[in-house]
């Protein structure tokens, strides 16, 4: 089933909220005997005193698919009381629950995008009179304004010609349909081999390498990843290696005091490769599970930075020949196209493994998203979806569909 058949059915078919994977399939594998304990499983009815065997050992199966919770025992003497069953069937397993919060906080992390987003179709469809050649021209606008990117916006408006015209749409919701359809299938397809994943050394110490523009939430991310691998139990390590931004270091410093992580530094427009080699020297021999590089971004001097970043790498290279593990660009979601443009310049300077996105819950243009994919081909590994500590998230490409186009599904 694809993104937007998936989307369809969470949302088109009238439920409130969209069912991550792992619940259909819990749902598809495990369907219940009876229609209202599918949908209600809180009003199961209490078991009868003449209740059958069979009927008993369907609630002691039930019971034992969700782990956490007590096996029902087949042969008791006495029927089993309200309270009982309904402790039994209401709560659900740790994953469904975590899942559920996951996609709750993709939703309010891309509130604003998405209200943006309808609110550009609607206006687009509250015009609409026929599909002709003006139609097909305001919706590349509209789409370029939605800072899906403009290669993207041609190849839905050249899709989309085709398709209108096949499936005979002719209602302003069939035509969103198909205009959504085709959005989340070209996303889909474009990233039906991309690797979200982050990569960790199979041994020693991981090495993640974050270079970006100033100001775009790098030393923040960097701060926050490190937060996350603390608590998980990691020994982890950050490198002050953006020795010229006044305050850069200082940052960083605060950041680990924040966090109870270690920062390697050296004076102010010390040679930012020194700072690093120290750095891995340091993981290797007190054995840490994680180094974290802040670098400079001074894009305007393309050269200087070049060569500071091929410096920096030869190091982490020559010190351990697997590294860096990952090369992340951070970018800013609320500048919209210009993110593009940044990833582009960066990409001739480094090599880029993965992209993080931060600040998407303060923009209306998340649709930046579907543009790094379809035109950058970089994926996606880590989003910003709010300002606590642990709203530094992996991404998730269904949860990211489900949050951007959810209210356009949902109004049919």
């Amino acid at each position: 089933m694809g993104l937007f058949d998936k989307l369809k059915r969470a949302f088109g078919g009238g439920q409130a909220e969209a069912k991550p994977e792992s619940e259909e399939k819990v749902v598809a594998e495990n369907p219940a005997p009876q229609a209202e304990v599918e949908s209600t499983p809180a009003a199961v009815e209490p078991a009868p005193e003449e209740k059958t065997k069979a009927d008993r050992a369907e609630v002691n199966q039930e019971s034992v698919e969700t782990e956490s919770e007590p096996e029902v025992e087949v042969a008791a003497p006495t029927p089993v009381q309200p309270a009982a069953v309904e402790e039994k069937v209401a709560p659900k397993p740790a994953q469904e629950v975590a899942a559920n919060e996951e996609t709750k906080r993709y939703e309010r992390g891309l509130a604003k995008s998405r209200k943006g987003f309808g609110a550009k179709i609607n206006a687009l469809l509250a015009n609409f009179r026929s599909v002709d050649e003006d139609f097909f021209e305001e919706l590349e606008e509209t789409l370029i304004e939605a800072d899906v990117g403009f290669e993207t916006a041609m190849k839905i408006s050249d899709q989309l010609r085709d398709e209108v015209k096949f499936q005979n749409a002719k209602k302003k919701a069939d035509v969103s349909d198909v205009i959504v359809e085709k959005l989340v299938d070209l996303y889909e397809a474009e990233g039906e081999n991309e690797d979200n994943q982050l990569h960790f050394a199979t041994q020693g110490p991981t090495v993640f390498l974050f270079v970006g523009v100033n100001g775009v939430g790098k030393t923040t991310t960097i701060g926050k990843l490190a937060h996350r691998y603390q608590a998980a139990g990691k020994k982890v390590l950050m490198a002050a290696a953006d020795t010229f931004r006044a305050g850069a270091i200082e940052q960083l410093v605060e950041w680990g005091k924040r966090v109870d992580v270690e920062v390697v530094r050296k004076p102010e427009k010390s040679d930012p490769a020194a700072v690093v080699f120290e750095a891995v020297k340091k993981a290797k021999e007190e054995d840490y599970d994680l180094l974290l590089v802040d670098t400079a971004g001074r894009l305007q001097n393309k050269v200087n930075l070049m060569n500071e970043l091929e410096k920096i790498q030869r190091v982490i290279t020559r010190e351990l020949p697997d590294a860096p593990h990952e090369v992340l660009l951070a970018l800013d979601a609320t500048t919209g196209q210009n993110a593009l443009t940044q990833a582009k310049q960066f990409g001739e300077v480094t090599k880029v493994s993965g992209i993080v996105l931060t600040k998407l819950d303060g923009t209306a243009r998340g649709g930046i998203v579907l543009a790094i994919r379809n035109e950058l081909h970089l994926p996606v590994k880590l989003v910003g979806l709010g300002e606590q500590m642990d709203d530094l998230r992996d991404f998730n490409p269904e949860e990211f569909v489900y949050g951007l186009f959810k209210d356009l599904i949902a109004q049919r």
